[in-house]
């Protein structure tokens, strides 16, 4: 493996970036508190746990050079997307008050859906597998095995992924606590169903690369 002081940096940058797993991220913090961001942090990180062993194994390659299973993924995590923002803004046009058992009940399901959100929006997206295919042979070297600097790199990804988002859950649920007032939660409830539903058609109109 060459540069791997090189490659976290990279990774870094990467990770801090704003993507679909941000969003899904930042919406259950704020709508949900931490432990519903950390939950979703936790389904992100296990689907890049996948992505990592699909690499290693060969099966990314399979996807990025395959135009319809890399259509199939594509438009099934567009839709995935779209569904969670649309949902995201429906239940804008829902809201109502409801019994505290109601209450309590819908949140825990919410809850418990959130690692399911982080997991599909992340192993539906594509541009994930062709990122794995693309970027880590960048610093391979030529001709070497890659079995284990795959997994390695894979694991490394994961683990400074895992390191962001927990500060990033954190920082989103204390800026929270400024954020109660119902005018507020609507908009960015509104603002980040709206982005999702961008990053789901960005995804369908992208191009497969081969």
């Amino acid at each position: 493996m060459e540069n791997f002081y090189l490659y976290i940096l990279m990774c870094i940058f990467l990770i801090i970036l704003p993507g679909p797993d941000t969003a899904v991220a930042t919406k259950n913090t704020l709508s949900q508190g931490s432990s519903a961001g950390l939950k979703t942090a936790l389904g992100t990180c296990c689907a890049l746990l996948i992505h990592t062993s699909a690499a290693v194994l060969g099966l990314s390659a399979i996807i990025v050079k395959s135009a319809l299973l890399f259509s199939v993924f594509k438009y099934v995590g567009a839709i995935y997307l779209i569904y969670l923002g649309a949902k995201t803004l429906w239940s804008l046009w829902k809201k109502e008050e409801a019994a505290t058992a109601e209450t309590e009940t819908k949140i825990q399901f919410e809850k418990s859906s959130c690692f399911k959100q982080g997991f599909l929006t992340n192993i539906l997206n594509p541009k994930v597998a062709v990122f794995f295919l693309t970027f880590l042979p960048q610093f391979v070297e030529a001709g070497s095995n890659t079995f284990v600097p795959f997994l390695l790199m894979g694991i490394t990804y994961t683990a400074l992924t895992a390191v962001w988002f927990l500060f990033y859950v954190y920082l989103i649920h204390q800026v929270s606590t400024f954020m109660k007032k119902p005018k507020a939660q609507a908009a960015i409830e509104g603002i980040t169903g709206t982005i999702l539903i961008g990053f789901g058609l960005k995804l369908a109109f992208e191009k497969a690369q081969h």
